[in-house]
């Protein structure tokens, strides 16, 4: 799975389907019946003198529809979002760029959809105390705008309550009837009345209820980081997800330095710096969404997470080398081996979906690279295209449940079980055998993810490593990659070859990497 992302929020693909909020036990909330409302026309819009709203205007040309406000624009996604299944990601790209807004309100619809996607579950447990006839009985818009102005008022100190609650009762008055109006405009006065109570955490003495409410994770995911990782680490790993993504990218060195890409993000008024974990990462605020950058129109720059860009640098591929990505759309770790390899060698990328090949080209032909080679095939039968041991270099970054970036897609909270975990497992399984069957004898295997659970990292390698004796844990990472991980005492003396990234160790996502060598004399 991929971790590339730009902007304050992702503008990638996503792979996390959206879906209703868990509430108190932690279980996804029934649907109410899906509610067809659109925004009514406000008084004026379209009607000649004395008519009636939204009346044709004398002239008999149509109305010209009313612009939707920042706050309509964040709650039609989210109805999309959390109803009808879109990813948060590109269903929120899709509107912003149809809705034209300032930079100031694109900023604000993507503050409301993720900030309210995000703390879905203690949102609901806040508003369920104040709907009378509970929240399963409301529209989906009705919900949806709730829990919307509720974000605003409980955890957006920037914005007025009283504006908070003006703008939500206007939206219903446009949506609905004057019933849905005044009870949004109750519900709203009386939590904009008890903010200091509602603010406060949970005094709940179970920990996984109380994580679960107050970060906003079903109980389920919970109660496994903490069997995992202790009950002050999963907190950790709760409130991490939930904070605001940096805008991080990766620098071409095979077109300009580090230090003068920094300078030239300045001179576009980017505070840039050099990543901490990454050797070709910078991190920016301000200067904009650098996928629409210059820098990135002319190829020195593509927006990555800095956990991501350490898959290819754990890599390690050198000039001349034949590398293979398995799993390799929308292309950020493909295009990183290149550079990495100067551009000399080959890299084959291979996608199961063929409109993604299209993506993968693109952005090697945008940074250009004239190594990366594309295919289309199911990463489970890639052995019966190419030959048995015919890389150097094989990565897999598979599949994965994507808990590690849930900052940048927070549906997968509301939409992942613990069955689509021992799912996925069972596929990666699969793909990891097959991948190593294309290794040559003392090359390299790599395998990724872009989530937090065990089952998925460390049990999945060892498991792969107890069923194929010819493979073996490979701890001679580069330093440039190690020192950071050493300096924060990620990994230590006893350090094996495979490391799990938690999303508070560098405010970048959470990465699971592993490196292993086939044994030069090894025949499978």
């Amino acid at each position: 799975m991929s971790g590339a992302g730009g902007g304050k929020r992702p503008a990638s693909g996503g792979q996390a389907r959206g879906g209703g909020a868990a509430s108190g036990g932690g279980k996804p909330r029934p649907k109410p019946r899906v509610h067809a409302g659109g925004a009514r026309p406000a008084a004026g819009d379209g009607q000649r003198p004395g008519g009636k709203p939204g009346g044709p205007a004398k002239s008999g040309r149509r109305p010209v529809p009313r612009p939707k406000t920042a706050r309509e624009v964040a709650l039609d996604t989210l109805v999309q979002v959390m109803e009808a299944g879109a990813y948060s990601n590109l269903q929120l790209n899709r509107a912003l760029q149809a809705a034209e807004l300032s930079r100031a309100d694109a900023a604000l619809v993507t503050e409301l959809v993720y900030g309210t996607i995000q703390n879905l579950r203690m949102l609901d447990d806040r508003l369920d105390a104040l709907v009378v006839k509970g929240l399963g009985k409301l529209a989906p818009w009705v919900l949806a705008l709730l829990r919307m102005s509720a974000y605003q008022l409980l955890l957006l100190d920037r914005i007025p309550p009283h504006a908070a609650v003006n703008e939500a009762v206007v939206i219903a008055k446009r949506r609905g009837h004057a019933g849905i109006s005044g009870m949004v405009n109750g519900v709203l006065r009386n939590m904009e009345r008890r903010l200091d109570e509602l603010k406060r955490p949970s005094a709940l003495t179970n920990p996984v209820r109380r994580i679960g409410i107050d970060h906003s994770y079903p109980d389920w995911l919970v109660k496994r980081w903490i069997d995992r990782y202790g009950e002050e680490t999963a907190e950790r790993i709760c409130a991490a997800g939930n904070e605001r993504p940096h805008n991080s990218a990766r620098i071409n060195a095979l077109k300009l330095s580090r230090e003068r890409a920094v300078a030239l993000l300045a001179e576009h008024g980017a505070e840039a710096a050099p990543s901490a974990l990454a050797a070709e990462g910078v991190v920016a605020a301000g200067g904009g969404n650098l996928a629409q950058s210059d820098g990135y129109r002319d190829g020195w720059l593509t927006p990555q997470d800095e956990s991501s860009m350490l898959v290819a640098a754990v890599c390690a591929p050198g000039p001349g080398m034949r590398v293979l990505d398995c799993c390799a759309a929308p292309g950020g770790k493909t295009t990183h081996l290149a550079e990495l390899m100067e551009d000399r060698g080959e890299v084959v990328a291979n996608d199961v979906h063929p409109h993604k090949q299209r993506l993968i080209d693109e952005h090697a032909e945008r940074l250009g690279l004239a190594s990366v080679r594309t295919v289309v095939g199911d990463a489970a039968t890639l052995s019966e295209r190419f030959a048995p041991g015919s890389f150097d270099l094989v990565l897999l970054d598979a599949p994965c449940s994507g808990f590690g970036v849930v900052r940048r897609k927070p549906e997968i909270k509301w939409t992942k079980t613990e069955s689509d975990v021992a799912a996925i497992a069972e596929l990666q399984a699969r793909l990891l055998a097959e991948a190593a069957k294309l290794v040559r004898p003392g090359g390299t295997l790599v395998y990724s993810t872009c989530t937090i659970e065990t089952d998925e990292n460390e049990t999945q390698v060892l498991k792969f490593l107890e069923a194929h004796e010819g493979y073996k844990l490979d701890a001679e990472w580069p330093s440039r990659v190690l020192q950071p991980l050493r300096a924060n005492g990620i990994v230590g003396d006893d350090f094996e070859g495979m490391v799990q990234l938690l999303p508070q160790h560098f405010g970048s996502d959470g990465f699971f990497i592993a490196r292993m060598k086939r044994d030069p004399d090894s025949s499978a």
